[in-house]
């Protein structure tokens, strides 16, 4: 063992049971990094679970990259396409894509004997991807399709059977505005009509996801309903819904999927159908950043002012070892190993107690949030060990470089002035 490490030992843990003024000072300095350590363990846990978990809810009630009509109906229901077999084979292909899917939407006005409510009604066929739907159906079953009948099902949130009363297998009457083309042979042209249809349809499953913003009026049903009530013919739909693998290259797939289709079609990535969700989840990245940046200047002060206590508390010890050989860079290598020990062992239990109170919170889930403003019910933790080790290692280094200013102190300290009064 080296003079140094054997002197900074004896620093940390003095024999000697004399009270000294810099043991508080050193306990405060080293809880100071307990706390900024968890704090940035949870900040990071917490930003990143609740992005990632909007995320999902958001490319599961909907969907990762959307085809529709380039055409802006202004009516806001979507126009009719019609994709051939052989383009959506060359889709499926692309080594991102998981699924495609129909889908068509419609709105309406849902009505009981009591209350109206606008819904939109989502439709979907037996190739619909239901698994992310399934984890938080809380009663009854998914449609069923049949590939002769049109299904009668509905499966509504539990927002919306609440607001109405709704319940399990209850029958219910949905009001539409359909608009279809014909030939006017006065005017000789095609002229818009519209007329008002209405559907009755059955309750098979309720679900809840949390995200008020669909829960509040997403419904699903047969497409073939959907394709009905605006008069298209079984090839039409409104959207082709692609799922991806790997949603980080979700932007390149997309540029793939714009390259094989061409310009006769509307390519949109869910960033851009819901883009101020996402301005807002890249906020929270901001946020995230600036309380660490605090944290870890928290963290450096503190320990800056312990070092600086120990030091100035030690200056005839400082004035003793020079005067008997050693040099300013043997003196300043004993105090900085002196922090590294401080701040190991504050990242130490930083790490236990942070990591504890994200694993209780996983596992547990003490902290509850209103779903109504946050989208989620409880505080979502990801624990991510790469960034948890890049934290540690971004907290050590940062703290090191700012414990080299106070140890410039020591070259200041001469032998004669130090013991000349002692």
């Amino acid at each position: 063992m080296s003079i140094e490490k054997l002197i900074a030992n004896k620093i940390i843990n003095p024999s000697e049971g004399k009270n000294n003024i810099s043991k508080p000072i050193v306990k405060i300095g080293i809880i100071g990094i307990v706390l900024g350590v968890s704090v940035m363990l949870l900040t990071v846990s917490i930003v990143l679970g609740f992005k990632n978990e909007i995320i999902n809810k958001i490319t599961g009630l909907t969907t990762h990259i959307a085809i529709s009509n380039i055409n802006i109906n202004p009516s806001n229901e979507p126009e009719p396409i019609k994709i051939s077999f052989d383009t959506l084979q060359i889709l499926k292909k692309l080594p991102n894509i998981k699924h495609i899917q129909a889908t068509a939407f419609k709105n309406g006005i849902l009505k009981t004997e009591t209350q109206n409510e606008g819904v939109i009604l989502k439709g979907v066929n037996k190739d619909y991807d239901f698994s992310f739907i399934k984890k938080y159906l809380q009663e009854g079953e998914l449609p069923i399709f049949s590939n002769t009948e049109t299904s009668k099902q509905i499966l509504i949130s539990r927002g919306l059977a609440d607001k109405l009363d709704l319940k399990l297998n209850q029958k219910l009457l949905i009001y539409f505005v359909s608009q279809y083309q014909v030939f006017d042979s006065m005017a000789n042209e095609q002229i818009t009509k519209y007329e008002q249809r209405s559907r009755s349809l059955t309750v098979c499953g309720i679900f809840k996801t949390s995200f008020s913003d669909f829960d509040n009026n997403l419904t699903f049903v047969d497409i073939r309903q959907i394709q009905r009530l605006n008069y298209w013919d079984s090839t039409q739909v409104a959207n082709f819904e692609i799922k991806v693998l790997d949603f980080k290259i979700n932007d390149a797939t997309l540029i793939q999927v714009q390259e094989i289709l061409g310009y006769k079609y509307s390519v949109n990535s869910v960033k851009e159908i819901y883009s101020n969700i996402f301005i807002w989840l890249d906020k929270l990245d901001i946020n995230g950043i600036i309380i660490i940046v605090l944290m870890i200047l928290v963290a450096t002060i503190n320990m800056i002012t312990a070092l600086l206590i120990l030091i100035l508390e030690r200056t005839n010890m400082i004035g003793l070892i020079k005067a008997l050989g050693m040099s300013n860079a043997s003196v300043r290598k004993l105090f900085l190993l002196v922090s590294l020990k401080l701040i190991t062992k504050g990242l130490l239990w930083g790490n236990i107690i942070g990591i504890s109170m994200c694993l209780i919170q996983y596992y547990f889930k003490p902290i509850k949030l209103d779903s109504e403003t946050y989208y989620v019910e409880y505080v979502v933790i990801n624990l991510n060990w790469f960034y948890i080790l890049l934290l540690n290692i971004g907290t050590f280094v940062a703290c090191f470089i700012m414990l080299l200013l106070p140890t410039l102190i020591i070259t200041k300290l001469t032998p004669i002035k130090t013991l000349k009064f002692d």
